[in-house]
């Protein structure tokens, strides 16, 4: 995982809020899809805020497009928003 990456959660009653800050990397895109998968069941909808991201290394958006499609998610259940959306969401379900 890159040295600075963190994601920072908080719940507003069932939707989830990960707010991504420092370098995304395929260390990173694992982690933000392990906190996906463990709070899948008791999560309505998913914002991913992207703003804080300096800088999305292209082995870490692979990684993370290639395997958010593996948790078989609703694609409604989840937002990406934040300048960097574009460059983290698969293109089926960007949207900011």
């Amino acid at each position: 995982m890159a040295n600075n990456f963190k994601i920072l959660s908080h719940r507003i009653a069932d939707n989830l809020h990960l707010h991504l800050a420092g370098d995304f990397d395929g260390s990173s895109a694992f982690e933000l899809l392990n906190l996906l998968h463990e709070n899948l069941d008791d999560t309505a909808h998913v914002s991913i805020h992207t703003s804080n991201l300096k800088k999305i290394h292209a082995f870490g958006r692979k990684v993370f497009r290639r395997n958010l499609i593996k948790l078989r998610i609703d694609q409604s259940r989840i937002r990406f928003v934040g300048e960097n959306a574009g460059d983290i969401a698969p293109i089926e379900i960007r949207r900011s």
